[in-house]
């Protein structure tokens, strides 16, 4: 179960072992030859005297899922600190191979098709950077385990979709229109809280389209119904048994439910759940922009009524912002016609809006409307995008990068990131530039006492252009292959004209 706080949000996965948490058919279904749906019971409207009836035709289609993972453990104490080299080896002086644990998690989810496809949240089956997701198990409310496949995941709206690896038929459920629900409907919500499978709460709408973020996706509907860890990837149904919501954080100061809880809207992730099961790629509209609300003193400041537009801080170079002429310092009022609102950010609705289309967008630039179109264009991957932010090469040395090699801190001590044309820029070097940055350097090995340092650019390795670490590392295989025991880079350092260094092999 995700947890947001404020304006900060955490996961928090159920199980004792691992801490991350239109007018359908209605009811829960079971295929039959005549693909006729089973008769369903719905509660009278208003405030139902049972959910009982309800219950016992939905529950069916709600699965527990659990996964296994396969974690790498650092066993040197020492790590991460300047004695990691010493009392990390064995003693025939070589490196101590990484062991691994077995990891586990527990969440929800729900069956959307006959044939066994089902519907969870991506963090309930994405293993952390560490972890390797080796097995899927979805278990039904009479405790029947099948194995699952994941079909496709998508970690901007934190959705998955599965596959169960049997030909029986199953129950299922099916998305209704959570435009239509309103504040104070009722709702139920069904899940694996704390691994406990098959447990039902009851409540209300509290809020539609709840912002909690100012993200892409950042849009829940708010509900009281009780929501813990575990719950994450279940359903949460309207009183005509339709699934309007997936069940996916709450604000709690304790860890536990505090009736408020936050499901995804089903008219935001159904279209995103038929590409999934399609195999359709997902694009996302991007102007590559970094935005914040307008505040009272940002809207005082420029004269401007407070909680319209939200304020352009930077502008990415060769965006399709600057392409369109947006400035930092504009106040983006509108999207397509759309009001900017706190409601409705900027980055929902450039989302929405598929890549290559052209779309009017309206400023406040020096107390002035100004209107300018824009050809909008494809949003990068998550990873990406945390890379383009997060990169500061001033900053203390990380933890191993996602996309970093072991091969090579192993080998030259270095950890090396793609290089990206934000990271060029934050650089100081061209756009264009190709090669690899350095993101940390072991302090005990040769590549440090050579001087190498996070920030430096790696242009090629001996002699050859590396714009990919599997490049990099099919170099560093030559050599060794070769008998070399070093490498000769060329490093390109900010403010500096490119050189070569010699970094021996560890």
């Amino acid at each position: 179960m995700r947890y947001v706080y404020g304006l900060t949000s955490a996961l928090l996965l159920g199980g004792a072992t691992l801490s991350l948490a239109t007018g359908f058919p209605a009811g829960a279904q079971v295929a039959q030859n005549d693909d006729a749906a089973i008769e369903r019971i719905v509660p009278r409207l208003g405030a139902p005297s049972s959910f009982a009836d309800l219950t016992e035709q939905l529950q069916p289609a709600v699965v527990n899922i659990s996964t296994r993972q396969r974690i790498e453990v650092n066993t040197n104490p020492f790590a991460g600190t300047p004695f990691a080299d010493l009392f990390g080896q064995r003693g025939n002086g070589q490196q101590n191979r990484p062991q691994f644990r077995e990891g586990q998690s527990l969440g929800s989810g729900f069956i959307i098709s006959a044939d066994g496809y089902v519907v969870t949240n991506n963090h309930v089956i994405a293993p952390d950077n560490r972890a390797t997701l080796e097995e899927i198990t979805v278990t039904m409310p009479d405790g029947t385990e099948y194995e699952a496949e994941l079909v496709g995941a998508d970690a901007a709206s934190d959705l998955a979709v599965l596959k169960i690896k049997s030909s029986r038929t199953f129950p299922f459920v099916t998305f209704g229109d959570s435009s239509e629900a309103r504040v104070g409907d009722w709702v139920i919500a069904i899940g694996n809280p704390f691994g406990l499978g098959g447990t039902v709460t009851s409540g209300i709408v509290s809020s539609v389209l709840r912002n909690t973020g100012g993200g892409a996706y950042d849009r829940y509907i708010q509900t009281d119904a009780s929501i813990n860890r575990g719950n994450s990837g279940g359903p949460l149904f309207d009183m005509k048994g339709n699934v309007i919501g997936i069940n996916n954080a709450i604000i709690s100061p304790n860890g536990g439910s505090v009736g408020i809880g936050f499901a995804i809207p089903s008219e935001i992730a159904a279209p995103i759940v038929q590409q999934l099961r399609s195999g359709t790629e997902i694009e996302r509209g991007f102007l590559g922009v970094s935005i914040v609300p307008v505040s009272e003193d940002l809207a005082d400041s420029l004269g401007l009524p407070r909680n319209r537009g939200e304020f352009v801080q930077t502008v990415q170079a060769d965006g399709a912002a600057e392409r369109a002429g947006i400035k930092p310092g504009d106040v983006v009022t509108a999207i397509n016609g759309k009001p900017v609102t706190n409601d409705q950010t900027l980055s929902f609705l450039v989302a929405n809006i598929k890549p290559g289309t052209r779309i009017p967008i309206d400023l406040i630039r020096d107390g002035k409307e100004v209107r300018v179109m824009a050809t909008v264009g494809k949003r990068p991957s998550e990873e990406e995008l945390r890379r383009q932010q997060a990169f500061d090469p001033d900053a203390e040395q990380p933890d191993t990068p996602a996309d970093s090699s072991t091969v090579i801190e192993e080998k030259l001590g270095l950890q090396l990131l793609t290089l990206t044309p934000q990271i060029s820029r934050q650089l100081g070097a061209a756009e264009n530039t190709v090669g690899l940055v350095i993101g940390g350097v072991d302090p005990n090995a040769d590549a440090a006492r050579k001087g190498l340092q996070r920030g430096d650019i790696v242009l090629t390795a001996n002699y050859r252009q590396v714009a990919t670490i599997a490049e990099f590392e099919a170099v560093v295989a030559d050599a060794e292959k070769s008998g070399r025991e070093a490498v000769l880079l060329q490093i390109q350092r900010r403010g500096g004209p490119p050189g070569y260094v010699a970094v021996r092999f560890r």
